[in-house]
């Protein structure tokens, strides 16, 4: 179902007006600075496009998961510095939304406000309908470019769009529903999916939901262990989901040969013990060795499937790539992307993870997701609450 997006609303609808955007801040901080500030950086051109029009805008967004209330550690005062240098204007910091509605009013046209951490009030996560019209008090109409957060229905990200009319999707939020729909129902074959990842049980539904869909699927990361186990290899002492083993089985069974497993693995005693890592097939994994990454065999029959193709999704690392040389896989897969990219295929990789990958890759992959959960409960079909709540097309 489409939406209305903010791109469509007329110029009279924004100039002056208090857009009341609900973005995903979750962003990762040390000592109170920001990390990484990749969803700062997407949630720009909105902000940008609603300064160009004169409205005045205000922020919404959560950070953490604050336990009782207000936490120091969780105050998006944080970010102000950051957002404010990414944005080059100013950014008014409003404590409290109750207080906050006189300083919106008062906003300049142009104007930003971020309103402090959504969680510090309770009936956030319950999508207390009180909060709500506290939220939607704050603006004029209301934008969702959250969505990381559209899997759950809050105050902020449901709630307020009902209230709050119109009700849209901001430039980020459009963005995802395009590439993210178009994978979904209008994909160019051949379709391939890689899915890694620790553990098949955060990936099953997703990887139930695909198999219809797709051409193959490209198996990868400790999960892949799990499928090995179910072939009756034996993988060391690698992590196994020996509780979803029977469940690999059906899925390999249903599969057939769209699932695509390593011919072989990087292993090692530990990943303390990494120089001793070597290459062995998958099966020829050493009693007491695991599997940390897939091997070079693999990683040019997975990019040669992947050059092939007119539609790619990925979700989830091929090994512990954050601990090299156990990276390599992942790496791997990341050029494939590129490349493929380069041949015209769309490339679309499902954030976390696999999103930190791609960094620096930005610009020739099609589309790098926001959303974690969010983009998993999509692709697995399921209604996302803060999606629905905004007014169709």
């Amino acid at each position: 179902m489409k939406k209305r997006s903010l791109s469509g609303l007329p110029a009279e609808a924004l100039d002056g007006k208090r857009a009341l955007v609900r973005e995903d801040f979750n962003v990762p901080l040390k000592d109170g600075v920001v990390t990484d500030d990749t969803r700062l950086r997407a949630a720009l051109p909105t902000i940008a496009y609603l300064r160009e029009k004169g409205s005045r805008v205000v922020i919404l967004s959560h950070l953490g998961r604050p336990k009782a209330g207000p936490d120091p550690k969780y105050s998006l005062r944080q970010i102000v510095r950051d957002l404010e240098r990414l944005l080059g204007a100013p950014i008014e910091f409003i404590p409290d939304p109750v207080q906050g509605v006189a300083a919106t009013r008062q906003l300049p046209r142009g104007g930003v406000a971020l309103v402090e951490n959504t969680r510090f009030w309770p009936g956030e996560e319950s999508n207390d309908p009180e909060l709500a019209r506290t939220f939607a008090a704050l603006g004029d109409f209301y934008v969702n470019d959250a969505f990381g957060s559209a899997h759950r229905a809050h105050a902020s990200t449901e709630g307020v769009a009902h209230l709050l009319k119109p009700a849209v999707a901001g430039l980020l939020m459009e963005k995802e529903l395009k590439y993210l729909g178009e994978i979904l129902h209008h994909p160019k074959h051949p379709f391939i999916a890689v899915v890694g990842g620790a553990k098949i049980s955060g990936k099953i539904d997703v990887l139930e939901a695909l198999l219809p869909r797709v051409d193959e699927i490209l198996i990868g990361g400790a999960m892949a262990c799990t499928f090995l186990v179910a072939m009756g290899l034996s993988v060391g002492s690698s992590l196994v989901e020996t509780d979803r083993v029977a469940l690999a089985r059906t899925l390999l069974e249903r599969g057939g040969r769209k699932l695509i497993l390593p011919r072989g693995a990087v292993v090692a005693p530990s990943l303390e013990r990494a120089a001793e890592q070597r290459e062995v097939s998958v099966d020829s994994v050493p009693h007491g060795w695991a599997i940390y990454d897939i091997d070079e065999t693999t990683r040019h029959d997975f990019r040669a499937r992947l050059l092939r193709a007119k539609t790619i999704i990925w979700n989830g690392p091929m090994g512990v790539f954050e601990t090299p040389p156990f990276d390599a896989g992942t790496r791997a897969i990341a050029q494939a992307l590129v490349e493929a990219g380069a041949k015209g295929a769309m490339t679309v990789v499902g954030g976390g993870d696999s999103a930190a990958a791609v960094a620096g890759l930005e610009d020739k992959i099609t589309h790098v997701s926001t959303g974690g959960g969010a983009t998993l409960e999509f692709l697995e079909g399921k209604v996302l609450p803060g999606v629905a709540a905004l007014e169709d097309a």
